[in-house]
């Protein structure tokens, strides 16, 4: 009888060993669970990889095919050399006014503002600028304004 007390007592034991496993591994897993998350899933959305910039320009229906030939042959190019990445370019109606926008893509606001200081900068433009103000006036009001995704918004273009 005291050998069943005993083969008993060990049984009891190694089923108390396999569920001690069993619980230190799902909390384990849990806690691997826990610590993902935060940086996997939602922060990774939260935190973005680049910030977009609008810029809108008002331009004048005299001047308007001047301002698009120097937008296109010179500042596009000029941008370009400065590290400016053009998303896109519209012209659109706002009331009575033209306006010219387009979207870049930076991948800090450091950047962005070393980036235009040198552009605005840049002698080629300078003079490029003051070579076409014969023209008349090509661009009055202008709209400058940086857009920071929210962690629920879609990536733009489709791209991560």
């Amino acid at each position: 009888m005291h050998l069943h007390v005993l083969r008993a007592a060990s049984i009891a034991n190694s089923g108390a060993r396999i569920a001690s496993r069993k619980m230190i591994l799902v909390l384990s897993a849990t806690l691997l669970l826990c610590a993902w998350l935060p940086t996997g899933a939602y922060a990774q959305q939260a935190q973005p990889s680049s910030i977009h910039q609008l810029r809108i320009y008002e331009i004048f229906d005299g001047t308007k095919r001047a301002f698009h030939a120097r937008f296109r042959d010179h500042a596009a190019r000029i941008m370009e050399r400065h590290g400016f990445r053009i998303l896109a370019m519209w012209e659109t109606r706002h009331g009575d006014r033209t306006e010219f926008a387009y979207l870049l893509e930076w991948p800090d606001q450091a950047t962005l503002e070393t980036q235009w200081t040198a552009f605005m900068a840049d002698q080629e433009w300078s003079d490029i600028k003051a070579r076409t103000r014969a023209q008349g006036p090509m661009v009055g009001e202008i709209e400058d304004r940086i857009l920071l995704p929210v962690p629920y918004s879609p990536t733009l273009g489709g791209r991560k």
